[in-house]
């Protein structure tokens, strides 16, 4: 309930269980014996040196009423004591009241003399109560009561009340005044928005327009009377008298029946640029002016939903069914059709434009024209218009259902949910100060004037937006009516606008701030559906925790669905969560190990309590997640690995001894083929040449060419004997490579002699080990070709082949300063010019199971590396010991 106005119900809360205010004292006394025992009331005053007691029954010995002063200390009755009494308090006179049977009293000049409320009445008090802020509670059998700020506020059932016997009232740390009933518990606090209604004494339920006018006074259509506020004083303007508002009923209310009202039902209201106020009625229009209301003449509107005025000194209105009349000097001079308009809907709002003059026109159906001299000038799609008005900077701001409109220098920029604003439907907006407000669907919304601006400059931009909502007094949101205007700012600063039961109020000056952040409580902790304490110490929770929530609170009863709250949990999440309001933080699947629950939160101001709470728990292991069984499974992995990587090596190794076998076999097919069919066809033909040359005698040159041609054929028949031998057996026929190598060295440095001859290094590192045949022939036969080319075509100053026999893998690597290899060669992999060299060399290696890699840079040599893994290379295990010798080629 707000505690000022008094108007508005607040649901019941259970009761918070806290203690009673605690009476500290300044200085210390005591009272023994019967008379402590008969103290149930103290109360201190404001300078901390009295105390007064009271009894709970009438004592000859002990009288009704006590003062204690400490300087000296002493007891001494009050004269005159009272009747039978229930509490006291000091006033804000500065008196003592005292709540008796027969009623309010208070102690003036040591007599108890009756104590009168602002606003009249008798009281039959139960519980008296002062707030912070000085002000007297008062607790009956028929309500509450509220003195403030020269006048009592009286609450009951019919008002919201959860019951009329008040039996406690206490004021919590942020200000909430808490009564408990006999029915249930109230809470009261400032609001940022009151509420003027029937119960503030207006003359009808609900409001159709609301207007300011120049000399403070706030004029409001009730559809029952045009109701003129100022200063607390409320003037109802009819043309018949409807009830009696004596001082009994509405002491701040008075009723005028005779001023000239055309009728006691209103529509819209305006005050022109004479100060003139202007009011629309079904039986025409009226301004008032020197305390009564004038008739505007025949003008023949019949539901009038807007009106403005021009630089001129005409009343524009926007009439439902006549269109749209210019009224000047008592007369209508001029009158629009919608259709002349092209619109078939009726207007909905309307704006003088102060700069040019034109009029700016929004419709039900939505969109808005500018219309002047006589014909629309432009033209704007929008939402349906609810209010039309010129912002502080210079823009056209329409109200629309989809959005706020800023119109300026024809762009039109729409601000919506996209970027910030909290709904759409935007009812009206109105500047004021650093800020601009706006009424909503969803509340009233606040957005400083720098945020509105650099969305007019960025229309893609995101705003920040406070909103006021049904917690801060606002009610009623879902419509703004038919009439004009439906907000307005009073001389004071303070905005007032309608609402479906009445006008609310608000101070932009003096909105409430909650400046205490709200203590966190983590409340409960509950797992798989178990609940857990959240106990101080950690808490072990049991294995495989499927589902967890943590419940947690804010306390904090200024606006509890205000609260925000962020959680975070470390371990876990790697920043914080927005929960908003939620008040629960789920998990799932968690793995074991420790971890720490933090939440943090604030009030309905933002302000957050940093610290916050905290919580420590660990969730306990399963057998498959506990480290031992990590290793063992670990090691089990391992050693399978391994065992499938033995497999798969014997496996590669069995299918490459296939294959060597297989070339063998090729290779002794072949030289067996070749023997029996070329070979011997060959030595039969040598033969019978041989026969042809004994029987030619002459000429001489006949015979000496037939033996050269037998000759070549038997030095044929000798290389193909040795082609079949080396098909049979390996071409290096001892496993010892680097002489091999060197020999190679020596018969090609036959071809270069002199200073042209490379220098040639074999050197060999590892234990010795047996080459397979196959594999030790490609390996000479690569290093070979190697050697050769250096020796060819490098131009190389030095050759270097080194030769491993490592335990993994065996390698070959052969390496000259020469020239390099052509990078064009390379990429083409030596297929250039017809010449396979290196490409013979790549199969040989793929042959062998093994990778040979080339590499070269021009003018820095070039580099052949072979390598082949230890299971494909050698035959059996290493055998001898380690060595190492070289061969040097000659010159």
């Amino acid at each position: 309930m707000d505690r000022r106005a008094g108007v508005a119900r607040r649901k019941a809360l259970r009761d918070s269980k806290r203690p009673d205010p605690v009476l500290w004292k300044r200085r210390p006394f005591r009272l023994v014996g019967e008379v402590a025992a008969r103290v149930p009331r103290l109360s201190l005053g404001r300078d901390g040196d009295r105390v007064v007691a009271m009894d709970t029954g009438p004592d000859p010995d002990l009288p009704g009423l006590w003062r204690w002063t400490p300087d000296p200390t002493r007891i001494y009755p009050i004269s005159d004591p009272l009747e039978r009494m229930r509490d006291l308090i000091e006033g804000d006179n500065g008196a003592l009241w005292i709540a008796t049977e027969r009623g309010l009293r208070q102690l003036i000049n040591g007599k108890p003399e009756p104590c009168p409320l602002p606003g009249g009445g008798q009281v039959n008090p139960i519980r008296l109560f002062r707030d912070r802020e000085g002000s007297p509670w008062i607790g009956t059998r028929q309500g509450l009561l509220h003195v403030h700020q020269g006048k009592t506020d009286r609450f009951a059932s019919s008002d919201g009340l959860s019951g009329d016997t008040v039996q406690r009232i206490f004021e919590d740390r942020e200000s909430n005044i808490w009564v408990a009933t006999s029915e249930g518990l109230d809470r009261f606090r400032d609001l940022a928005v009151s509420t003027m209604s029937v119960k503030q004494g207006l003359s009808g339920i609900g409001v159709g327009s609301v207007l300011a006018a120049s000399d403070g006074s706030v004029w409001m259509e009730t559809g029952d009377g045009l109701n003129r506020w100022n200063n607390g004083q409320i003037t109802v303007y009819r043309n018949r008298s409807v009830r009696t508002l004596g001082p009994a009923q509405w002491p701040s209310v008075r009723e005028i029946t005779d001023s000239g009202l055309p009728d006691n039902s209103q529509e819209s209201l305006l005050q022109d640029q004479q100060g003139r106020i202007w009011v629309a009625t079904a039986r025409g229009l009226a301004y008032f002016e020197d305390g009564r209301f004038v008739s505007a003449g025949r003008v023949p509107a019949t539901l009038v939903h807007s009106m403005v005025d021009d630089r001129a000194g005409g009343i524009w209105i926007n009439d439902q069914a006549q269109g749209l009349m210019h009224w000047v000097d008592g007369k209508v001079v001029e009158s629009i059709a919608w259709a002349k308009l092209d619109h078939r809907d009726h207007a909905s709002a309307l704006a003088a434009d102060p700069a040019t003059g034109g009029l700016w026109v929004g419709f039900t159906r939505g969109g808005i024209v500018y219309f002047r001299e006589g014909r629309v000038q432009a033209r704007y799609a929008s939402g349906l218009v609810n209010e039309l008005r010129f912002g502080s900077d210079g823009a056209l701001w329409a109200a629309t259902e989809a959005g706020f409109a800023w119109l300026k220098n024809g762009r039109l920029a729409t601000l919506t949910h996209e970027n910030g604003l909290p709904c759409d439907a935007v009812h009206w907006a109105m500047d004021n100060a650093e800020s601009v407000w706006m009424g909503t669907a969803c509340g009233l919304v606040r957005i400083p004037r720098s945020e509105l601006a650099s969305w007019a400059a960025d229309p893609k931009r995101t705003i920040q937006a406070a909103v006021f909502d049904a917690s801060d007094g606002v009610k009623d949101q879902d419509g703004a009516g038919g009439y004009s205007p439906h907000a307005a700012k009073s001389q004071d600063g303070r905005l007032w606008f309608v609402t479906g039961n009445g006008v609310a109020v608000v101070d932009p000056r003096r909105i409430p701030f909650n400046k205490l952040p709200p203590p966190v409580s983590i409340e409960r902790i509950t797992a798989n559906g178990a609940p857990f304490p959240a106990a101080a110490g950690p808490l072990r929770l049991p294995k495989l925790i499927r589902d967890l929530q943590i419940d947690y609170t804010g306390l904090s009863f200024v606006a509890p669905e205000k609260n925000r709250f962020r959680y975070e949990l470390e371990g876990h999440d790697t920043e914080w969560q927005d929960a908003g309001n939620r008040r629960q933080a789920f998990y799932s699947d968690l793995p074991p190990r420790k971890y720490r629950f933090r939440v943090i939160a604030c009030n309905n101001s933002g302000v957050w309590n940093e610290a916050g709470a905290a919580f420590d728990f660990s969730i306990a292991p399963a057998y498959y997640q506990t480290t031992w069984f990590l290793a063992v499974s670990i090691a089990a992995s391992l050693a399978l690995l391994a065992s499938l990587y033995r497999l798969r090596l014997r496996y590669v190794k069995h299918q490459f001894n296939m294959r060597l076998e297989e070339r063998v076999a090729e290779r002794t097919r072949i030289a067996r083929d070749f023997h029996d069919t070329l070979l011997q066809s060959f030595q039969g033909v040598l033969m019978k040449f041989s026969t042809v040359a004994y029987t030619i005698k002459d000429p001489p040159e006949a015979r000496e060419t037939l033996e050269k041609v037998i000759e070549q054929a038997r030095q044929a028949v000798t290389e193909g004997r040795d082609a079949v031998q080396a098909l049979r057996t390996s071409t290096v026929v001892t496993n010892d490579l680097v002489r091999a190598i060197t020999t190679l060295g020596e018969q090609l440095a036959t071809e270069y002699p002199g200073a042209s001859c490379p220098e040639l290094r074999v050197q060999a590192q590892g234990a010795s080990r047996e080459l397979a045949p196959i594999v030790r022939d490609e390996v000479y036969r690569i290093a070979s070709e190697a050697v050769r080319n250096a020796y060819r075509h490098a131009q190389a100053g030095r050759i270097n082949v080194e030769i491993l026999y490592g335990g993994q893998h065996f390698r070959l690597r052969v390496l000259d300063n020469g020239r390099g290899i052509d990078q064009k060669v390379l990429a083409e992999g030596g297929r250039i010019g017809g010449h396979h060299g290196l490409s013979g060399m790549q199969e040989r290696a793929n042959l062998a199971g093994g990778k040979l890699v080339l590499s070269s840079k021009p003018g820095s040599g070039a580099e052949a590396e072979l390598t082949i893994p230890a299971a494909f290379a050698y035959v059996k295990p290493a055998a001898g010991r380690r060595s190492m010798s070289s061969g040097k080629g000659t010159s």
